[in-house]
């Protein structure tokens, strides 16, 4: 019986040793566990962009004038040479009744110097033909050996003096008549008015066919020289301006594959890289910093880019394809971590996380290559924290 109690109790300080043991011994940590995989792997490179057209033209106001409604709108199509609104000289001002009168006065003034001039001009023609009738005497005269030849001479000099004087006449006489039909357009302006038939207008055409991307002007008014009125383009010549920074644009080649997502469709939509800019420029981020960016510009399918319904101005993600490989070793970018200086990983190994170094290589998104370090199929800790330490026994999650 005392044996029995014995043995009881010494199970009991048993049970209660284990169990202060178990109670005091370190608990596993849980942790998400990812397996090192082989396969296919795509270094990319993301970054904003927006869709423009390669070739604009901004129809201007050839000269300063009265612009007629502009009836063409956002997005009508055009041809090359339509005509897409037309232009007049501006109307003159009106006149005042003391200008108007005075311009009554000049037009009488200049009625009566036409007057005085074709009269002129008849005197003139009447003492030609009486100079041409004495040579034509003289000459008969001479030939009958009756008058000298210097007596001709000056027949002859007078009768040319007469058919100049007659041609300087008829001069003024067209002088006087400028002058009456400049001061009658005068007064029939007074009043800053026009007719129709004589509003003569100018019609300026479509340099290249296209559509209407902008309408500057569409009400009628006074223009000067090289206001912008329309720009058009042709939708057909679709590309896309990228941005990227200076450091990222140096791993851009032309011809390099391209992807273009998040632009609103479920799939992506290829594209190339067709030319980068040879300059870059500097732009101010959202955090008030400085950045250098290059402008890469990306082709892309028109067909492709109408069927997805981008048009100029939409917003995209570019997608660079930096390089791909079939069999390449990786894990998640989260289980990587900084040991001395060092890349290294928590690999889990009979239930507890071992560190171990690695060579990190490339980077896509959220995946990381390993060109050294671990095996596919072996499991390593995303996201570890700082309860894991090498030793730690843990649980995948």
């Amino acid at each position: 019986m005392v044996l029995k109690k014995r043995i009881t109790a010494g199970l009991v300080v048993l049970a209660g040793a284990a169990a202060l043991v178990w109670a005091l011994s370190p608990r596993p940590v849980a942790v998400a566990v990812s397996e090192v995989k082989s396969g296919p792997f795509t270094e990319t490179l993301r970054e904003e962009g927006r869709t423009r057209l390669r070739d604009t033209w901004e129809v201007s106001a050839p000269i300063a004038g009265f612009l007629h409604r502009v009836h063409l709108e956002e997005g009508d199509a055009v041809a090359a040479g339509d005509e897409l609104f037309r232009m007049e000289p501006l109307p003159a001002p009106g006149l005042d009744a003391r200008s108007r009168e005075q311009a009554r006065e000049h037009l009488a003034a200049a009625r009566s110097r036409l007057q005085g001039a074709r009269a002129s001009l008849e005197d003139l023609r009447a003492e030609a033909r009486l100079a041409e009738s004495e040579y034509r005497r003289h000459r008969e005269l001479f030939e009958d050996g009756a008058v000298s030849a210097s007596d001709l001479e000056r027949v002859e000099t007078r009768r040319d003096r007469a058919r100049s004087t007659v041609e300087a006449g008829e001069s003024a006489v067209e002088v006087a008549r400028s002058e009456v039909e400049a001061a009658r357009v005068i007064l029939d302006i007074a009043t800053g008015e026009r007719s129709e038939e004589e509003a003569e207008s100018l019609a300026v055409r479509a340099p290249a066919g296209g559509v209407v991307l902008h309408r500057h002007r569409c009400c009628e008014g006074t223009v000067v020289a090289g206001e912008p009125v329309l720009e058009l383009g042709d939708p057909a010549d679709l590309e896309v301006q990228v941005d990227l920074l200076s450091m990222d644009a140096v791993r851009v080649t032309p011809d390099m594959r391209v992807r273009l997502i998040d632009w609103g469709g479920d799939e992506a939509l290829e594209a190339r890289v067709r030319r980068l800019r040879p300059a870059g420029f500097t732009r101010t981020s959202a955090l008030g910093v400085d950045e250098q960016r290059v402008p890469v510009l990306l082709e892309v399918d028109a067909e492709e880019a109408r069927k997805a319904g981008l048009v100029v101005g939409y917003h995209v993600e570019a997608e660079f394809l930096l390089w791909e490989g079939e069999d390449v070793l990786q894990i998640p970018t989260s289980a990587l971590f900084r040991e001395d200086g060092e890349w290294a990983v928590f690999v889990v190994e009979e239930g507890r996380a071992q560190p171990r170094r690695v060579e990190a290589g490339r980077r896509s998104d959220f995946t990381t290559q390993i060109r050294e370090g671990l095996e596919a199929g072996e499991r390593v800790v995303t996201r570890p924290g700082d309860q894991v330490q090498a030793g730690t026994r843990v649980i995948a999650d």
